[in-house]
């Protein structure tokens, strides 16, 4: 018995604070790693369900992502309530009233020929720039040169029909 007993005080003796650090981690890490595994899968598979969750499908994005097209007595009362309602902020800052048929109508008269960009002066001239050092090049290249005014007309309008 005496020698068991000065064995186990040796035995417990030699074992160190460090030692026991050591095999405790090496022991209750992997245990509580599985654990925690076992546990928390289901946990995370849970997040952003129960009572309170939006559970909708979100809107597919398009090819075209464009707004669908409004009919043009939709257009037109849309208008006509933007139009009203800048005439009543004119009348609250005391100025006179617009006319607001005759803006309505203004404003849904159809463009001729070149449309509103086509009156920006100094937008024609940077783009008849870009034609004739276009041209330039083309030429270069041993091509037909454009004809600089319907090319001019061509490039305004495709920028007017840009959002559509």
């Amino acid at each position: 018995m005496q020698i068991r007993r000065n064995l186990w005080v040796m035995l417990s003796a030699e074992v160190e604070l460090g030692t026991v650090l050591i095999l405790l981690v090496l022991v209750a890490l992997p245990i509580g790693a599985v654990a925690f595994a076992m546990g928390a899968g289901n946990a995370l598979k849970q997040i952003g369900k129960g009572d309170f969750a939006i559970e909708q499908e979100m809107p597919q994005r398009g090819g075209s992502g464009a707004a669908p097209a409004v009919s043009a007595a939709v257009r037109e009362e849309e208008i006509r309530q933007m139009v009203e309602a800048r005439s009543y902020r004119r009348v609250a800052r005391g100025e006179e009233a617009l006319d607001v048929d005759a803006e309505v109508d203004k404003l849904l008269k159809p463009s001729g020929g070149s449309g509103t960009l086509g009156h920006d002066e100094d937008l024609r001239d940077e783009v008849r720039q870009l034609v004739v050092a276009r041209n330039e090049r083309r030429r270069r290249q041993g091509k037909k040169a454009l004809d600089v005014e319907k090319e001019i007309e061509r490039q305004l309008s495709e920028l007017e029909n840009l959002g559509q």
